[in-house]
Protein backbone atom coordinates (compact mmCIF):
# COMPACT_ATOMS: atom_id res chain seq x y z
CA UNK A 1 0.00 0.00 0.00
CA UNK A 2 1.36 3.41 -0.88
CA UNK A 3 1.57 6.13 1.72
CA UNK A 4 -1.50 8.33 1.44
CA UNK A 5 -0.75 12.01 1.56
CA UNK A 6 -4.25 12.98 2.68
CA UNK A 7 -3.46 12.04 6.30
CA UNK A 8 -2.08 14.44 8.86
CA UNK A 9 1.53 15.43 8.15
CA UNK A 10 3.93 16.80 10.69
CA UNK A 11 4.68 19.52 8.17
CA UNK A 12 2.79 20.59 5.10
CA UNK A 13 3.55 23.71 3.06
CA UNK A 14 1.61 24.92 0.04
CA UNK A 15 2.36 28.20 -1.72
CA UNK A 16 0.21 29.09 -4.75
CA UNK A 17 -0.75 26.51 -7.35
CA UNK A 18 2.81 26.15 -8.61
CA UNK A 19 4.55 25.24 -5.38
CA UNK A 20 3.84 22.51 -2.81
CA UNK A 21 5.87 20.52 -0.31
CA UNK A 22 4.84 17.81 2.12
CA UNK A 23 6.78 15.73 4.64
CA UNK A 24 5.93 12.49 6.42
CA UNK A 25 8.17 11.64 9.36
CA UNK A 26 9.39 13.22 12.56
CA UNK A 27 12.33 15.61 12.33
CA UNK A 28 14.23 13.82 15.07
CA UNK A 29 17.67 12.25 15.33
CA UNK A 30 17.75 8.92 13.47
CA UNK A 31 14.56 9.48 11.49
CA UNK A 32 13.58 8.55 7.95
CA UNK A 33 11.79 11.40 6.16
CA UNK A 34 9.52 10.90 3.15
CA UNK A 35 8.80 13.97 1.02
CA UNK A 36 6.38 14.87 -1.76
CA UNK A 37 6.56 17.83 -4.13
CA UNK A 38 6.05 18.66 -7.80
CA UNK A 39 7.74 16.08 -10.09
CA UNK A 40 9.65 18.84 -11.89
CA UNK A 41 11.06 20.25 -8.65
CA UNK A 42 14.72 20.23 -7.68
CA UNK A 43 15.21 19.37 -4.00
CA UNK A 44 18.27 20.21 -1.93
CA UNK A 45 18.88 18.93 1.61
CA UNK A 46 21.69 20.76 3.40
CA UNK A 47 22.77 22.16 0.01
CA UNK A 48 23.01 18.68 -1.53
CA UNK A 49 20.66 17.91 -4.42
CA UNK A 50 18.73 14.66 -4.03
CA UNK A 51 16.61 12.59 -6.41
CA UNK A 52 12.92 13.33 -6.99
CA UNK A 53 10.82 10.53 -8.53
CA UNK A 54 8.59 10.97 -11.56
CA UNK A 55 5.68 11.28 -9.12
CA UNK A 56 7.44 13.87 -6.95
CA UNK A 57 8.57 11.62 -4.08
CA UNK A 58 11.94 11.96 -2.37
CA UNK A 59 13.57 10.66 0.80
CA UNK A 60 16.38 11.45 3.21
CA UNK A 61 17.40 10.74 6.79
CA UNK A 62 18.83 12.30 9.93
CA UNK A 63 21.92 10.95 11.66
CA UNK A 64 21.83 9.55 15.21
CA UNK A 65 23.84 12.44 16.63
CA UNK A 66 22.71 15.24 14.34
CA UNK A 67 22.73 18.59 16.14
CA UNK A 68 22.11 21.07 13.30
CA UNK A 69 18.73 21.93 11.82
CA UNK A 70 17.82 20.67 8.34
CA UNK A 71 18.08 23.17 5.50
CA UNK A 72 15.61 22.44 2.69
CA UNK A 73 15.58 24.23 -0.67
CA UNK A 74 13.06 23.64 -3.44
CA UNK A 75 13.35 25.05 -6.96
CA UNK A 76 10.32 24.95 -9.26
CA UNK A 77 10.29 26.89 -12.52
CA UNK A 78 13.07 29.18 -11.27
CA UNK A 79 11.07 29.92 -8.10
CA UNK A 80 13.15 29.17 -5.01
CA UNK A 81 11.75 28.41 -1.57
CA UNK A 82 13.92 27.71 1.45
CA UNK A 83 13.06 26.54 4.95
CA UNK A 84 14.80 25.34 8.06
CA UNK A 85 13.47 22.45 10.13
CA UNK A 86 14.47 21.98 13.76
CA UNK A 87 15.86 18.54 14.63
CA UNK A 88 14.71 17.09 17.95
CA UNK A 89 17.23 15.23 20.10
CA UNK A 90 16.79 11.75 21.55
CA UNK A 91 18.00 9.96 24.65
CA UNK A 92 19.72 6.62 24.02
CA UNK A 93 20.07 3.49 26.14
CA UNK A 94 23.36 2.15 27.51
CA UNK A 95 23.69 -1.64 27.28
CA UNK A 96 26.39 -3.61 29.12
CA UNK A 97 27.40 -7.12 28.02
CA UNK A 98 30.08 -8.89 30.04
CA UNK A 99 31.71 -12.31 29.83
CA UNK A 100 32.26 -12.29 26.06
CA UNK A 101 35.25 -14.14 24.59
CA UNK A 102 38.05 -11.59 23.93
CA UNK A 103 37.91 -12.18 20.16
CA UNK A 104 34.30 -10.95 20.15
CA UNK A 105 35.36 -7.65 21.71
CA UNK A 106 38.67 -7.03 19.91
CA UNK A 107 39.17 -8.96 16.66
CA UNK A 108 42.56 -10.66 16.24
CA UNK A 109 44.98 -9.06 13.73
CA UNK A 110 44.73 -11.96 11.29
CA UNK A 111 41.11 -11.04 10.41
CA UNK A 112 41.74 -7.34 9.75
CA UNK A 113 41.96 -7.86 5.98
CA UNK A 114 38.66 -9.76 5.95
CA UNK A 115 36.99 -7.00 7.96
CA UNK A 116 38.36 -4.40 5.55
CA UNK A 117 37.00 -6.34 2.56
CA UNK A 118 33.60 -6.80 4.24
CA UNK A 119 33.35 -3.08 5.03
CA UNK A 120 34.22 -2.20 1.43
CA UNK A 121 31.42 -4.41 0.07
CA UNK A 122 28.85 -3.01 2.51
CA UNK A 123 29.94 0.56 1.80
CA UNK A 124 29.72 -0.01 -1.95
CA UNK A 125 26.15 -1.31 -1.66
CA UNK A 126 25.10 1.64 0.49
CA UNK A 127 26.36 4.16 -2.08
CA UNK A 128 23.93 3.02 -4.78
CA UNK A 129 21.65 5.84 -5.96
CA UNK A 130 19.05 4.12 -8.14
CA UNK A 131 15.91 5.73 -9.54
CA UNK A 132 13.49 3.11 -8.19
CA UNK A 133 11.06 4.49 -5.61
CA UNK A 134 9.90 1.56 -3.48
CA UNK A 135 10.91 3.58 -0.39
CA UNK A 136 7.65 5.53 -0.74
CA UNK A 137 5.56 2.48 0.21
CA UNK A 138 4.68 1.02 3.60
CA UNK A 139 7.36 -1.31 5.05
CA UNK A 140 6.45 -4.46 7.00
CA UNK A 141 8.17 -6.25 9.88
CA UNK A 142 10.71 -8.92 8.78
CA UNK A 143 9.42 -11.67 11.07
CA UNK A 144 6.02 -12.38 12.60
CA UNK A 145 6.83 -13.33 16.20
CA UNK A 146 9.77 -11.76 18.01
CA UNK A 147 11.15 -9.98 21.04
CA UNK A 148 13.10 -6.76 20.49
CA UNK A 149 16.36 -7.15 22.41
CA UNK A 150 18.39 -4.28 20.95
CA UNK A 151 17.35 -0.80 19.89
CA UNK A 152 18.77 1.89 17.64
CA UNK A 153 21.22 4.34 19.12
CA UNK A 154 22.05 2.34 22.24
CA UNK A 155 25.66 2.36 23.39
CA UNK A 156 27.08 -1.09 24.00
CA UNK A 157 29.82 -1.65 26.56
CA UNK A 158 31.44 -5.02 25.93
CA UNK A 159 33.50 -6.46 28.76
CA UNK A 160 33.74 -2.96 30.17
CA UNK A 161 34.95 -1.37 26.91
CA UNK A 162 32.67 1.23 25.20
CA UNK A 163 31.93 0.39 21.58
CA UNK A 164 30.27 2.17 18.70
CA UNK A 165 26.53 2.81 19.11
CA UNK A 166 24.14 0.16 17.89
CA UNK A 167 22.58 1.34 14.64
CA UNK A 168 19.93 -1.33 14.19
CA UNK A 169 17.02 -3.18 15.75
CA UNK A 170 17.60 -6.69 17.12
CA UNK A 171 14.69 -9.12 16.72
CA UNK A 172 15.10 -12.22 18.88
CA UNK A 173 13.40 -15.40 17.65
CA UNK A 174 14.28 -19.11 17.37
CA UNK A 175 17.08 -19.98 14.97
CA UNK A 176 15.65 -20.94 11.60
CA UNK A 177 12.70 -18.53 11.79
CA UNK A 178 11.72 -17.42 8.25
CA UNK A 179 12.76 -13.84 7.42
CA UNK A 180 10.71 -11.67 5.05
CA UNK A 181 11.66 -8.76 2.82
CA UNK A 182 10.30 -5.60 4.41
CA UNK A 183 9.84 -3.91 1.04
CA UNK A 184 10.22 -4.48 -2.70
CA UNK A 185 13.79 -3.95 -3.84
CA UNK A 186 16.92 -5.27 -5.46
CA UNK A 187 19.56 -7.38 -3.74
CA UNK A 188 22.83 -5.45 -3.82
CA UNK A 189 24.78 -7.69 -1.44
CA UNK A 190 24.41 -11.34 -0.46
CA UNK A 191 27.22 -12.82 1.62
CA UNK A 192 27.16 -15.92 3.83
CA UNK A 193 30.17 -15.33 6.06
CA UNK A 194 31.10 -11.76 6.94
CA UNK A 195 33.22 -11.43 10.06
CA UNK A 196 31.00 -9.16 12.14
CA UNK A 197 27.62 -9.61 10.47
CA UNK A 198 27.74 -13.26 9.34
CA UNK A 199 25.08 -14.03 6.75
CA UNK A 200 24.31 -10.59 5.34
CA UNK A 201 21.87 -9.17 2.79
CA UNK A 202 21.42 -5.59 1.58
CA UNK A 203 18.35 -4.48 -0.36
CA UNK A 204 18.16 -1.28 -2.42
CA UNK A 205 14.78 0.48 -2.23
CA UNK A 206 15.77 3.51 -4.28
CA UNK A 207 17.24 7.01 -3.88
CA UNK A 208 19.92 5.79 -1.47
CA UNK A 209 17.50 4.06 0.91
CA UNK A 210 18.64 0.53 1.77
CA UNK A 211 17.95 -2.11 4.39
CA UNK A 212 20.53 -4.55 5.73
CA UNK A 213 19.85 -7.95 7.34
CA UNK A 214 22.55 -9.43 9.58
CA UNK A 215 23.40 -12.75 11.31
CA UNK A 216 21.31 -14.85 8.88
CA UNK A 217 21.52 -18.64 9.04
CA UNK A 218 20.31 -19.31 5.49
CA UNK A 219 20.17 -16.89 2.55
CA UNK A 220 17.80 -17.64 -0.34
CA UNK A 221 18.52 -14.64 -2.58
CA UNK A 222 21.42 -13.60 -4.81
CA UNK A 223 22.99 -10.27 -5.73
CA UNK A 224 21.08 -8.62 -8.57
CA UNK A 225 17.82 -10.41 -7.78
CA UNK A 226 14.55 -8.46 -7.62
CA UNK A 227 12.48 -9.22 -4.52
CA UNK A 228 8.93 -8.48 -3.42
CA UNK A 229 7.68 -7.30 -0.04
CA UNK A 230 6.81 -10.30 2.12
CA UNK A 231 9.01 -12.73 0.15
CA UNK A 232 10.99 -15.16 2.32
CA UNK A 233 14.65 -14.25 1.80
CA UNK A 234 16.28 -16.57 4.35
CA UNK A 235 16.21 -17.69 7.96
CA UNK A 236 17.23 -16.11 11.23
CA UNK A 237 20.54 -17.25 12.73
CA UNK A 238 23.45 -16.32 14.96
CA UNK A 239 26.27 -16.09 12.44
CA UNK A 240 29.11 -13.60 12.66
CA UNK A 241 29.69 -11.78 15.93
CA UNK A 242 26.40 -12.67 17.61
CA UNK A 243 25.71 -13.67 21.21
CA UNK A 244 22.58 -15.61 20.32
CA UNK A 245 19.97 -16.13 17.58
CA UNK A 246 18.59 -12.82 16.35
CA UNK A 247 18.04 -10.69 13.27
CA UNK A 248 19.75 -7.30 13.25
CA UNK A 249 18.03 -4.93 10.81
CA UNK A 250 19.71 -1.71 9.60
CA UNK A 251 18.29 1.20 7.61
CA UNK A 252 20.48 3.60 5.66
CA UNK A 253 20.21 6.71 3.54
CA UNK A 254 23.54 6.24 1.77
CA UNK A 255 26.03 6.26 4.69
CA UNK A 256 23.61 7.91 7.14
CA UNK A 257 22.47 5.30 9.65
CA UNK A 258 18.77 5.55 10.51
CA UNK A 259 16.39 3.96 13.01
CA UNK A 260 14.52 1.11 11.26
CA UNK A 261 11.49 1.66 13.48
CA UNK A 262 10.92 5.02 11.78
CA UNK A 263 9.89 3.18 8.59
CA UNK A 264 7.85 0.61 10.51
CA UNK A 265 5.91 3.01 12.74
CA UNK A 266 5.19 5.92 10.40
Amino acid sequence: MRYLFNIIFLFCLSISNSFSLEFKGKFEQGSFILGKTKPEAKVFIDNKQIRVSKDGFFAFGLDRDRKNNVLVKIIINKEIKELEKKVLRRDYMIQRIDGLPPKQVTPPPEVYEKIKKDNFLIGKARKIDSDIDFFRNEFIYPIDKYIITGVYGSQRILNGKPRRPHYGIDFHAPEGTPVKAMMDGKVTLSENDMYFTGGTIIFDHGHGISTLYMHMKDIYVKKGQQIKKGEIVGTLGQSGRATGPHLDIRLNWFDVKLDPLTILKN
